[in-house]
């Protein structure tokens, strides 16, 4: 794996090999402080470096960028980040290594998942979704019960274009496992990590939205608050799921075709109601006319297909803070990813190798995680003093939460895996007969309501 040429993502270590953690935790403070200003937060200075690190070791700045999305989402909702828990955040950010429905850990990855080795180097697939799974098999020429030796045997063979190629043809989701690029990543931190765009607009004849007031400790901000939700997986639903923890009425919506692992939707679906409807249909639109947020986690691609397109969002609906996250930035509009493909496309994969030949990976979906606490930020800090008119779009990307990952000081290794009772940090919810164990929630003061099943309620405020 080839060294950085760029001072800024070269390994800090000390002579005797420690990780510069102070330059790590005072990386993350600095984060933190810019995020505050774009999106003009208040808050009290934060003490630098903030106290114990999250248990999340890897030599990239994990921990610091964990702790510091969970604090600008606490002070967007007016909250200190000085109460928050380390373990409490670690433990959020590995919601899947807690998470049991009946008494049994689900099984969270498929076996068409993972690092695969070719004739040329590596790739990574993600084959979680049934329709991701065929089209790998497809693109391999494999039958529809193939086992995991046959995707070996047939990547084997291939070169590592050939078999990005072949499987991304027939529908499948895979990338080349490369090496970072600080070339690219400096020309992403050129951007704001949270890109904000108001839209201005004339008075729409619908009844005016409400604004968040500023409400005293005890309240929850986003009291009254409407938001649909159009997102799946990770990052979009740990968004939503923070503004419904905060107050907001939010309502998921998923579509009639294509349903979600039972398991995802209950560890990043708590408080918030879930309907199934075809967003093509007018019923969707009226949802809109009277929701104060959107959060959109489609491909761009998608979005226009749908025509959810942001903007348009934005000027037929005055007032509404329309958020949109994606993989890998509105510049690959038909690009599909997960956050274990930015990793791997990013150079991230590499470099948490722990022997210098099989790629590694962080030790959570950091990016996704991350970018959903961000716009969750973003979202409550536009809600909280939205303005009379105008509305408001906020960009997040995972490529971009990875430049900056990249961008931030790294040690030469991880520091020692940390264990600690993970049982004050779940939760227990009985959601229609089944017995839930979740992770509680990262921000301090704020509890969850139950999940409840996916494709139960009605589309309707």
């Amino acid at each position: 794996m080839p060294a950085s040429t760029d001072d800024r993502r070269s390994p800090r270590a000390s002579a005797n090999g420690e990780s510069d953690e102070g330059g790590q935790r005072r990386a993350g403070v600095d984060l933190l402080a810019r995020v505050q200003r774009e999106l003009g937060l208040a808050g009290a200075e934060v003490a630098s470096p903030p106290h114990r690190a999250v248990p999340l070791p890897s030599r990239l700045a994990t921990a610091d960028l964990a702790w510091a999305s969970v604090s600008a989402a606490m002070l967007a909702a007016g909250r200190s980040p000085a109460s928050l828990d380390p373990e409490r955040i670690a433990t959020a950010y590995r919601s899947d290594r807690v998470l049991t429905i009946s008494g049994e850990a689900p099984p969270v990855w498929s076996v068409y998942s993972g690092f695969w080795r070719t004739s040329d180097g590596w790739i990574r697939t993600h084959g979680n979704y049934p329709h991701h799974a065929a089209g790998l098999r497809a693109g391999l020429r494999l039958r529809h019960d193939a086992a995991v030796d046959a995707v070996r045997d047939a990547l084997g063979e291939r070169t590592t274009t050939a078999a990005v190629a072949d499987i991304t043809t027939a529908g499948g989701l895979a990338v080349a496992v490369a090496a970072e690029e600080p070339a690219v990543d400096r020309a992403l931190r050129e951007h704001p990590l949270l890109e904000l765009v108001r839209i201005d607009t004339t008075p729409a004849s619908h009844a005016p939205r409400a604004t968040a007031a500023s409400t005293p400790p005890a309240s929850l901000p986003l009291q009254g608050m409407r938001v649909l939700d159009l997102t799946r997986v990770i990052a979009g639903p740990v968004c939503s799921r923070t503004l419904a923890m905060l107050g907001a009425d939010v309502l998921r919506i998923d579509p009639p075709h294509l349903p979600e692992p039972e398991w995802q939707h209950l560890d990043t679906g708590h408080g918030k109601r879930s309907a199934v409807l075809d967003a093509r249909t007018s019923r969707l639109q009226e949802l809109l006319a009277h929701a104060d947020a959107v959060v959109l986690g489609y491909r761009p691609a998608a979005l226009d297909r749908l025509g959810l397109q942001p903007e348009v969002l934005a000027r037929r609906y005055p007032r509404l803070v329309v958020a949109q996250l994606s993989a890998w930035g509105v510049e690959n509009p038909e690009r599909a990813g997960f956050d274990s493909l930015v990793q791997a496309a990013s150079g991230i994969s590499f470099i948490e190798s722990a022997d210098g030949d099989r790629p590694g990976a962080l030790p959570a979906q950091a990016l996704d995680h991350s970018a959903g606490y961000l716009l969750a930020a973003a979202v409550t800090a536009l809600l909280r003093r939205r303005p009379e008119e105008g509305s408001w779009i906020v960009r997040a990307s995972l490529r971009r939460v990875a430049a900056e990952l990249l961008g931030m000081p790294r040690s030469g290794e991880p520091a020692a895996e940390v264990e600690f009772d993970t049982r004050p940090h779940v939760a227990r919810f009985d959601v229609d007969g089944t017995a839930l164990v979740t992770a509680r929630p990262a921000l301090a003061g704020f509890e969850y309501r139950a999940p409840h099943k996916c494709g139960s309620d009605q589309p309707t405020w």
